[in-house]
């Protein structure tokens, strides 16, 4: 008889970089535990608790009625693309055109699609740890070589700047910055943007700065890297719709990028992704150029959750939590309770009934915090505390 296993046709080993996303993978276990009938308050999700505005959703179906089904362009209709430029001109004060902005179906796609145009195997790739799971994810993909740099505490969760120093060569291909972060909710301050800026401009080095949550920040002390001077012809901006305007799951994101790349960038697009979604790329163009009251009120709410929420926290014993500057997760440090960051979400999850996020998920220097989302209500935030802290006094 034929031995299937040693003649069956073999995956490409690199699928093997691909693993399930902590916070699905914990969705799945919580889910599991509510079929069973037990509670859960979920702090594991990194998506807006808010619906969509109303007049981001007529704007779709408007749409839809209008015929507007069909392909488009691969990098996007010609109006959102002008609208999205407009802002970034407006916002940073520089000049962008449309033909700087490509439209990606998730800005998870245009993470995907920058790096594709860059890295080559064996190149070398900075990027923050504790950090976003696709960034070192697709680099090992597509053959980099990961070079990550620590943001810690003692640095407001921005680089560790000597050691970025350290790891910055003439090998360095590109450079991953995402501010506010996921999952630390820190904001690189300015003299490091700065400093970074320097030294990408005497050097051959990419940029790509991931700026997901730039409208979710609580204090005035932002900035993004695109803004600088000297430095936008070697960067590529990633940003989108989800949660700035809570639509996670329309999926919709854009790049923007130097022009001398667009053509390969719309040839990219064509083979991945053929084009965005019509009708979402209305949408997203009635919620760019629409009123900001509502996403600006859902970041007034957030600021009052994360106050209550991180005040809370630091007054369980065995735990503390800086304030994030942006984003809506707390990373509370649990490193005194001397258990594995996995151990803990698990434990938190069956004893307490919460569901969060292990450190480590985000890489080597997550471990010993967990990630918590307060993009919930009060009343689950509030819970939570309850039950978090009676299941850390049986430790």
């Amino acid at each position: 008889m034929t031995n299937i296993k040693t003649n069956s046709p073999k995956l490409a080993k690199k699928l093997n970089f691909f693993k399930s996303a902590g916070s699905f993978a914990m969705l799945v276990k919580a889910t599991a535990l509510e079929a069973k009938g037990k509670r859960i308050i979920h702090l594991e999700s990194g998506q807006p608790d808010f619906p969509t505005p109303k007049h981001i959703v007529s704007a779709a179906v408007d749409a839809m009625h209008d015929g507007k089904t069909k392909y488009t362009p691969p990098l996007g209709i010609l109006p959102l693309r002008t609208a999205i430029a407009n802002n970034l001109s407006k916002k940073f004060q520089v000049k962008v055109e449309a033909n700087n902005i490509a439209i990606t179906p998730s800005g998870k796609t245009a993470i995907f699609a920058a790096l594709s145009a860059v890295i080559e195997p064996g190149d070398e790739i900075i990027y923050p740890n504790p950090g976003f799971p696709v960034y070192e994810t697709m680099i090992q993909y597509l053959g980099g070589k990961p070079m990550p740099v620590p943001i810690t505490s003692k640095n407001n969760f921005s680089f560790d700047m000597e050691i970025f120093r350290k790891k910055f060569s003439s090998k360095t291909k590109l450079i991953i910055l995402n501010s506010p972060s996921n999952p630390t909710g820190g904001i690189i301050p300015k003299s490091d943007l700065q400093i970074i800026a320097r030294m990408v401009r005497d050097s051959k080095c990419w940029v790509m700065t991931d700026e997901i949550y730039d409208n979710i920040v609580y204090d005035d002390n932002y900035q993004s890297f695109y803004s600088l001077d000297h430095v936008r012809d070697r960067t590529f901006l990633v940003n989108g719709f989800s949660k700035t305007y809570s639509m996670t799951g329309w999926r919709i994101g854009y790049l923007a990028a130097p022009n001398g790349i667009m053509e390969k960038m719309d040839y990219l697009l064509t083979h991945i992704v053929g084009c965005t979604a019509s009708f979402t790329q209305y949408a997203a163009m009635t919620a760019i150029e629409g009123s900001m009251s509502e996403p600006n009120h859902m970041v007034k709410e957030f600021k009052r959750r994360r106050d209550y929420f991180v005040g809370a926290l630091n007054e369980i014993p065995g735990i503390h939590c800086s304030l994030p500057q942006g984003a809506f997760y707390a990373w509370p440090n649990i490193k005194s309770f001397k258990k594995s960051s996995s151990w803990m979400a698990d434990y938190l999850l069956k004893e307490a009934g919460v569901a969060t996020l292990p450190g480590s998920d985000f890489g080597k220097w997550g471990e010993g915090y967990l990630r918590l989302s307060f993009a919930t209500s009060m009343e689950n935030l509030e819970q939570a505390i309850k039950l978090i802290k009676k299941a850390l006094a049986k430790i």
